[in-house]
């Protein structure tokens, strides 16, 4: 039998097929979206990665009979360490093919980069930060992927199980089938808040109109999620580096922003058409021809995913949700959006959940991190 061999990626041919692994993994795969290739070579570029500026990372590739089989980065955020506390080896990027020893030598890197640290636990997989993708699939293999989402086979959590990683954090994922008539108590609620507190929806002209208020929604997320346990804030450049990276694909018709009397930022949420079927045409390439594909996907499309949703701790519970969730009725309605899609909600975060209960949500994907102790050092 043939051995598996683990390198460290050096250059920028070793990059190229850190990178390219998965597309060859699942080319035959239905539900596969890839990423932007031109973003996963950024995601290792200091000039392009604010992340990289307070990390540390490693990528590395796993070989048999001279073919790619796997891959792995391993990363330390010592922001994270400062601010939360938390010391840990975060590993990502991780793919293999069905085979166990594969798996065993990739995780085995990570142990070894804890040890090498003198760092007490590995968790993946997950990102660089809170914004990044996270969380291995364990359910919902047989639905199509989102451009936010990691997708993976079955055998994977199997492997780590089996590896004695085990479960660390969890996320939920749900589909909507966006309803023809609005609920009543959304169209009650929505006029009685917006005159209570004095609030009103911004409809912008242009997408250059949004961008005085791109800096506000990241700010605005940070209070929305910042009790969570592990949430650590959004840096000014990390903020200039999703704004170039996601601006792009960004309609304004799908972006809601909810403001009080003095023009404040309360409330947003940012919807986009699925690009997941124009990804998977292009092969994660908007040129020479994904542009056409991309295009195609915003001018017509029966699906949209919610991708960002912030409110105001001062307002979480006086139904401004109301006023959104109308605000999306009337323009998915006018855009033929029959599905919707949420990205990915911790399990515990219960407050963010209960905003799809009046549209009959269905569970249909679930994912998460795993994690082990290391002992000996």
């Amino acid at each position: 039998m043939s051995e598996v061999s683990v390198i460290e990626v050096k250059n920028q041919s070793e990059l190229k097929q850190f990178v390219r692994f998965p597309m060859d993994l699942y080319k035959n795969n239905p539900y596969y979206v890839p990423s932007f290739v031109k973003d996963e070579f950024k995601l290792w570029d200091p000039k392009e990665n604010p992340a990289l500026n307070y990390s540390k990372s490693r990528q590395f590739l796993a070989f048999k009979d001279h073919k790619v089989v796997g891959r792995i980065a391993v990363i330390i955020n010592h922001k994270e360490e400062k601010e939360l506390g938390i010391k840990k080896v975060r590993f990502g990027w991780i793919d293999f093919i069905d085979d166990k020893e594969v798996s065993k030598a990739l995780i085995q890197k990570a142990i070894d980069y804890a040890k090498e640290n003198k760092i007490d636990k590995i968790e993946g997989p997950m990102g660089f930060t809170n914004l990044d993708k996270a969380g291995m699939l364990t359910m919902g293999f047989d639905k199509l992927a989102t451009m936010i989402g990691i997708y993976n086979h079955e055998y994977y959590p199997k492997h780590l199980e089996e590896l004695g990683l085990v479960k660390e954090k969890e996320w939920v994922e749900y589909e909507m089938n966006f309803p023809k008539i609005l609920p009543e108590k959304v169209e009650k609620f929505s006029g009685l808040i917006a005159q209570k507190y004095k609030l009103k929806v911004l409809n912008f002209k242009s997408k250059q109109e949004i961008l005085p208020f791109v800096e506000p929604m990241f700010k605005l997320l940070d209070e929305t999620y910042k009790h969570l346990s592990t949430y650590t804030p959004i840096s000014d450049e990390q903020i200039q580096t999703y704004r170039e990276k996601y601006f792009p694909f960004i309609d304004k018709n799908y972006v809601i922003c909810v403001v009080d009397e003095n023009n404040e930022l309360v409330s947003f949420a940012i919807t986009m058409p699925s690009y997941s079927k124009a990804l998977q045409k292009s092969k994660g390439k908007l040129f020479p021809l994904g542009w056409w594909h991309f295009l195609q996907a915003g001018k017509k499309n029966d699906r949209a995913n919610f991708y960002l949703i912030g409110i105001h701790p001062e307002y979480q519970r006086r139904g401004v949700t109301a006023i959104i969730f109308k605000e999306i009725f009337v323009r998915f309605t006018s855009m033929g959006i029959d599905f919707a899609e949420t990205n990915p909600e911790l399990e515990e975060n219960k407050s963010v959940q209960v905003l799809w209960q009046d549209y009959n949500p269905v569970n249909h994907k679930r994912r998460r991190t795993y994690s082990l102790m290391i002992t000996d050092h």
